[in-house]
């Protein structure tokens, strides 16, 4: 697990673990290309200065929602250096968060646009914009040890998984803890809820929201916000019934 410095409240040590995810160079091929993208910019972005770089974890630093993506989008994260920021992906989840209560506003555009996340974080699988949205084997375990220190500073109540490889990277995280036996018991589908052992969060899954998923209509706005509503009430309930 990835180490920033020790001590002080969550929101202190999400602050440090920040500045280690931006700096971060591990995986050669995918700093090639965030920086190539940033280079060469979308027409048109050609005005705009690009981020380029590892996109960290964004949110309420008390949050019991821990969302995990994939990674940042070659023209939107990477571009403005926040999650789901500047793209269509960004468009329909914002605005869904926004009718769940999770955020002030339903809108993200760029960095500085006031949004603010309310009892949930935002995290990925991966940091860096991969090529073909598809980030390799080793490419997610440089990556993991990020995920597991949101994980352990938020101690959330749920966890939603947008997307089979943001589930698959949760699990796996909780398999090398040795939390659960293995992640064969908690297959991907849309709307999948497991109660997992202990006093594990609660796991939820969802289509990502791409615009490949939402402009086919595989993900619906209804079919996000009903994961959401029943998040809302877990949360709200402690123990839901499942």
């Amino acid at each position: 697990m990835t180490a920033p410095a020790r001590g002080g409240t969550a929101e202190q040590r999400l602050a440090r673990l920040r500045e280690t995810v931006i700096a971060c160079r591990k995986c050669p091929r995918l700093v090639q290309y965030r920086e190539e993208v940033a280079r060469t910019k979308r027409r048109a972005f050609r005005d705009c200065i690009y981020w380029g770089r590892p996109v960290p974890g964004f949110g309420d630093p008390q949050a019991r929602l821990l969302i995990v993506g994939l990674a940042p989008a070659a023209h939107g994260g990477n571009r403005t250096g926040r999650a789901f920021t500047g793209d269509r992906s960004g468009d329909f989840l914002y605005a869904r968060l926004y009718e769940a209560g999770f955020a002030n506003q339903p809108t993200s555009v760029e960095i500085n646009d006031g949004l603010e996340l309310r009892d949930g974080y935002i995290s990925a699988a991966a940091r860096c914009a991969p090529p073909d949205n598809r980030p390799l084997p080793e490419e997610l375990r440089n990556c993991a040890g990020y995920l597991e220190e949101e994980f352990a500073l938020l101690q959330p109540r749920a966890v939603l998984a947008l997307g089979a490889i943001a589930l698959h990277a949760y699990l796996r995280l909780l398999v090398k803890q040795g939390r659960i036996p293995s992640a064969a018991p908690y297959p991907f589908s849309h709307g999948a809820e497991f109660r997992l052992p202990g006093d594990l969060p609660h796991l939820f899954a969802s289509y990502h929201p791409s615009q490949q998923n939402t402009q086919t209509g595989r993900l619906t706005p209804a079919m996000f916000a009903a994961v959401l509503r029943r998040i809302r009430q877990v949360l709200g309930a402690g123990q839901g019934p499942m």
